[in-house]
Parts: structure tokens; sequence; C-alpha cells
């Protein structure tokens, strides 16, 4: 019975698979949604577990260079993906309307479909918050591995959604999330400076 109920998924899952969009073959973790959840359960296990052992008997390390650098690359990143998703279709084509994904090989079609890769990507660079948050305020670490891990989780489910609509209606939440990580973002990064730059 396991054996048979094996085989059902694995045909469902290769189904699946065979539907995904073909422009994305070959792409870094678009083949499965697989290394995306070893990743976030890897992830889960250094916040929760690993990380506060580790850090357990120490003191903070002193990062806020490095914090801003981090907040100020992540401002730029997302003022770029916020350009790219602007000229690939939300500001030179799009109708704010169901949208269909143009499946083309377009020049717009391929710049909107790195453009999503890119934004998807971009959720695992932002894992780093917790891991330096978790050297830093204890206390936030649950909060901001549960915004991640549902973050990713979502991303999880956009390997999906970005293996079969890579475009569209479907990218104005990234689009959103982009223009509110440059405000947030350049906020951490102020804040990172220190007191000086606080007024």
């Amino acid at each position: 019975a396991f054996s048979n109920l094996t085989s059902k998924a694995i045909l469902l899952y290769d189904e699946w698979i065979k539907d995904a969009d073909p422009r994305l073959e070959g792409w870094p973790l678009m083949s499965s949604p697989f290394p995306t959840t070893f990743i976030i359960g890897t992830y889960v296990y250094f916040v929760t577990s690993l990380g506060p052992k580790l850090m357990e008997n120490k003191k903070p390390f002193e990062l806020r260079q490095i914090m801003t650098f981090y907040n100020f690359s992540v401002v730029a990143l997302s003022l770029y993906m916020t350009y790219e998703f602007l000229m690939s279709g939300w500001a030179t084509g799009y109708s704010f309307r169901c949208d269909i994904v143009d499946y083309s090989r377009s020049p717009t079609a391929l710049r909107m479909v790195r453009t999503c890769w890119l934004y998807f990507f971009s959720k695992f660079i932002e894992l780093l918050d917790t891991v330096s948050i978790c050297s830093l305020i204890k206390e936030l670490v649950l909060w901001y591995m549960f915004f991640h891990t549902l973050a990713q989780n979502t991303c999880c489910n956009t390997t999906t959604m970005f293996c079969f609509s890579t475009g569209g209606l479907g990218t104005f939440h990234a689009l959103l999330n982009c223009i509110v990580h440059v405000v947030m973002y350049t906020y951490y990064g102020i804040c990172s400076l220190g007191p000086a730059y606080h007024k």
C-alpha cells in the first residue's frame, strides 16, 4: 500500500513538474520545491536550536558596520527589483486587472522571468536578518523566525507559482513588497548607523 502511494505521488509530481515554465529549466532552486524546503528547515533549526546554543555564553557580536552594509545593500536590491518589475510590465503594459502571463521568449517577458527569480532569491538573502538578530536581541528571534519562515514558506509556494506563472497579476505583491522593503531597510540602515543619525 505504501509503495503504491509512493509511486502515485511520484507520478503526480512528475506530471506537475512537466507542466512547469520551460524558460526556468536549469535555473537554481526552480526545478523542485525540495531545495527551498531544505533551506527553510536548516534555517529554522539554526535559529531555534543551534544559533542560541552557540551564543549561549557569548557576548553579542559587534555587527553595526556589517548591518549597515547589509541593510543598504537590501535597499539597493529592492530598488533595482522595483525598477525591473516596473519596466518589465507594471509601468509598460500591465493594466492592473487580471493580466495574463506572457510565456513567450520576448525580451520583456524574459526580463520579468529574471526579475521574478531575483525576487525569489532575495527572500533567502533576507534570512540573514534573523541570524544577525540572533546574536543581538534574543527576544526578537521568534518573531523574525516566524516572519521569515512564513515569507519563505510563501516562497516555497512562490517556487510553484514562478514555475507556472512568471509574470502577470501574480507579480503585483512582489512589486509592493519591494517598495515596502526600500522604506523598511532604509529605516533599519539609518538605525544601524547609530544614535547620531536617529534625528
